[in-house]
């Protein structure tokens, strides 16, 4: 997705002007121009199709408002509407975390303080990370997406994230450790 073309360029810079300035037209022509690629990095982060349709179309309907904000610097439009596309596409995912269901039912009765304590602890280890190690941590763990394409997604390199995500597990066992929630093994 790149706009190396100069008469793209062109016609390029104009159409954000006029979508800045509230040009449907000029709205269409970037849909058609980025839909499907926008598309293609939302599922990648989504992974289901219907879903990756529904948030490539919101990314569109939000953009008129939000294009008011692009300003044509360092960062070429394409990669700042695909950095609004991975923000859209980690608010859906959030918004779809598991809650535990209701109806599941456990024989011992403080079974559910005791699930209680361990999020909320957890919570608490998850708190004290760095944004970077914590975003790796859900997007790793919550969210189930690879090295690789967590590498992508947050434009990093792959050992780089290696690294946040190991120093995030450490800081993770050290702080439940520190609360009193650390899991309990077994000595041989």
């Amino acid at each position: 997705m790149t706009d190396a073309d100069p008469r793209l360029d062109g016609r390029l810079g104009i159409a954000i002007a006029r979508a800045q300035a509230g040009d449907m037209n000029a709205l269409q022509f970037l849909y058609v121009r980025y839909a499907d690629d926008v598309y293609g990095y939302v599922n990648s982060i989504v992974r289901n199709a219907h879903e990756a349709e529904d948030i490539t179309q919101d990314v569109f309907v939000k953009l008129l408002p939000a294009i008011k904000k692009y300003e044509q610097r360092a960062v070429p439009f394409a990669g700042w509407l695909l950095r609004v596309a991975r923000n859209a596409a980690l608010d859906h995912l959030r918004s779809w975390r598991q809650i535990p269901c209701d109806e599941v039912r456990v024989s011992d009765p403080g079974h559910e303080q005791v699930g209680s304590d361990r999020f909320r602890s957890l919570q608490a280890a998850f708190d004290r990370l760095p944004e970077e190690q914590r975003e790796v941590m859900v997007l790793r763990h919550i969210t189930g997406l690879t090295p690789g394409e967590i590498a992508e997604v947050l434009d990093k390199t792959e050992s780089s994230i290696h690294g946040l995500h190991h120093r995030a597990r450490l800081a993770v066992k050290d702080s439940l450790r520190e609360l009193g929630a650390a899991p309990v093994t077994a000595v041989a």
